[in-house]
């Protein structure tokens, strides 16, 4: 039987990459779930930047990586460095997650689903419920393809014009649903949100370094409106905490992070984690983390 921390030739490698990455809690979740189902697995997390891109897909066939983790900026640019696509990924324009079968890198995404399951998890219903989507990026894409299976309405609102025009675009390819789109700066978008039943943030404004930051005014949500920030780091954004004090039901990212991890975990070592451990330990490594900056304050005073 393999010993606890245990790493030699044997060893398979998971992994992630982003930009930034310093942030993530993957290689945390990924590695006590690989600690407690005793596998011969190691998980850890690489910065890579833009114009490295390709060459760390290089390098996942290269070292033979079984498994990557594809988060911000790369979920959609990724795509032409891989070989096959699964087909719900191909509608939705990009991908989390990647398997090397023998050399071959199989892209899918996670995302949506792990989104709705967190959503549902929270007690909160989607059907016939009108919904608004801050950014058009990866994690966007997939939860708005899910979201549009049961939701009367979707309300993209992004910095951008052409990223948010495809994505909608795309949608109304499959869906029938009412599909709108707003810039960030349309003065327009208080009355949308004043509409609205749900409110998603899928951007990393309020991700940390940037934690005072809120993607919207906290005059604009009112206490019938549930709020889901994807952000986990922290986990209370300043979104969150806003919509709190308006009254409004929240949910953060860390849920639907654990559900996509699972996903992705069960689907390269065909093993089925356990969900709440992997989430037990977040929340230690959170509370341990907090308590050290107490005590470093208390010194200082």
């Amino acid at each position: 039987m393999l010993k606890e921390f245990e790493i030699n030739a044997s060893t398979k490698i998971l992994c992630v990459i982003g930009d930034p990455i310093a942030h993530s809690m993957s290689p945390l979740i990924h590695n006590s779930a690989i600690q407690d189902l005793k596998i011969n697995y190691s998980y850890i997390a690489f910065h890579v930047k833009n114009d490295q891109l390709k060459k760390a897909i290089d390098g996942m066939r290269a070292f033979q990586i079984q498994g990557m983790n594809v988060t911000i900026p790369h979920k959609l640019s990724v795509i032409p460095f891989l070989d096959e696509i699964d087909p719900l990924a191909n509608q939705i324009g990009a991908i989390n997650t990647i398997k090397n079968v023998d050399g071959r890198l199989i892209g899918r995404n996670t995302d949506g689903e792990a989104a709705i399951q967190a959503i549902s998890d929270a007690g909160i219903t989607l059907k016939n419920k009108k919904v608004v989507i801050i950014g058009t990026g990866g994690a966007a894409r997939a939860i708005a393809f899910y979201m549009a299976k049961e939701t009367q309405e979707i309300t993209l609102i992004n910095r951008s014009q052409p990223s948010m025009q495809l994505l909608k675009e795309n949608l109304e390819k499959y869906y029938s649903i009412t599909i709108k789109s707003r810039l960030q700066s349309d003065p327009c978008n208080k009355a949308l949100i004043a509409d609205a039943d749900i409110l998603i943030n899928t951007t990393p404004i309020g991700m940390i370094p940037k934690i005072e930051e809120s993607p919207i005014p906290a005059e604009w949500m009112h206490n019938k409106l549930f709020v889901f920030d994807i952000v986990y780091n922290p986990m209370n954004t300043k979104l969150l905490q806003n919509a709190h004090q308006c009254g409004c039901a929240t949910l953060g990212g860390l849920d639907m992070l654990i559900n996509q991890g699972a996903l992705a975990f069960e689907w390269w070592t065909s093993k089925k984690p356990n969900r709440q451990l992997m989430k037990q330990r977040v929340l230690e490594y959170i509370a341990q983390k907090n308590h050290k900056k107490e005590e470093i304050i208390h010194e200082n005073q």
